[in-house]
């Protein structure tokens, strides 16, 4: 049998710590026997889960004797792991052992170092912070989940379930995983990544600018066919000019804040409308309804019709 440690640490969220007990205590084999025997695991007896206590069964020393170790993320996004924590994470994974993070659970394992040179995400809102603090890491915001081999990371609560879900069928296939998302009412995969979720905020000029007057002009103008020589145009510089001033005060070039700004309004109108994605790739500025498909897939990591199935606020829409 598998033996599964869930670190619990002070401040730990509910339901990261909730997800890999129910996820793996549930999974079953096709002869009915249990693959998984799961042990919280903590540095002291009681551990602060916020709005409950929660009693640990098993010290520090359960690390050393499992095959996998959960870390499930904590309210504070950076928290200061007790040293003792650190150590022990560092000798499993010397010794071989898979370690998995949830969510924020990111930072503990990058504080241990065992992120370096390695790819991880952490939820969205929190993986500028990652990447600030462990500049050894390669952060990807845009992902659910990284498998690195040994060492695996996913984003947000959900994005937890669904690492869970893969690692069941890691370890026993496809058909023991499919089951245990059925108990858990979710597809064995999801379509798209974190992408989706994120919200893109408007890149900033600062006060005074003068770009200023001309993102304003852009924002009105969004939805024609422009090119960089009809924004340079308006702004009255030169296209190199333009860029170096755009990249300097916004860190991002003309057309990418422009392209930003249409796919802002397209998933607005895809959340609140029923227009054909054909419509809505015209309304916002694109020439080719293609070019809006790929545009879209790129900066949101899904395309437009299955964001509209997830994010949409009414029923049915009308394509």
């Amino acid at each position: 049998m598998h033996t599964l440690a869930v670190l619990a640490l002070d401040g730990v969220i509910a339901f990261d710590l909730a997800t890999p007990v129910e996820v793996f205590s549930r999974t079953r084999l096709p002869d009915g026997s249990a693959p998984y025997e799961v042990r919280i695991c903590a540095a002291s007896e009681e551990v602060d889960a916020g709005v409950f206590t929660l009693r640990a069964p098993w010290g520090l020393e359960a690390l050393a004797e499992a095959d996998t170790i959960v870390v499930p993320g904590v309210a504070e996004p950076d928290p200061a792991v007790p040293e003792e924590v650190l150590d022990a994470l560092r000798r499993a994974a010397a010794g071989g052992t898979r370690i998995v993070s949830l969510c924020a659970g990111a930072f503990t394992l990058a504080a241990a170092g065992l992120l370096d040179g390695l790819r991880a995400t952490t939820h969205w809102v929190a993986a500028p912070l990652l990447a600030r603090r462990y500049p050894a890491v390669e952060v990807d915001a845009t992902v659910l989940y990284v498998d690195n081999g040994q060492v695996l990371t996913s984003a947000g609560a959900a994005a937890g379930l669904d690492l869970c879900l893969h690692l069941i069928r890691r370890d026993h296939g496809s058909a023991v995983a499919a089951d245990a998302a059925r108990l858990s009412v979710m597809p064995l995969e999801r379509e798209g990544g974190q992408a989706q979720f994120i919200v893109h905020p408007r890149p900033p000029a600062p006060q005074g600018s003068v770009l200023e007057p001309l993102l304003r002009w852009l924002e009105e103008n969004a939805e024609r066919d422009l090119t960089l020589d009809d924004i340079a145009d308006r702004a009255g510089m030169s296209t190199r000019t333009l860029n170096r001033r755009f990249r300097e005060q916004t860190g991002t070039t003309p057309l990418q804040w422009l392209h930003r700004a249409r796919i802002r309004e397209a998933q607005h109108l895809l959340e609140t409308t029923g227009q054909p994605v054909d419509r809505i790739a015209e309304r916002v500025g694109f020439g080719s309804p293609t070019a809006f498909r790929d545009r879209f897939k790129r900066l949101v990591g899904t395309s437009p019709r299955a964001y509209r199935q997830a994010f949409r606020r009414s029923p049915q829409p009308t394509a």
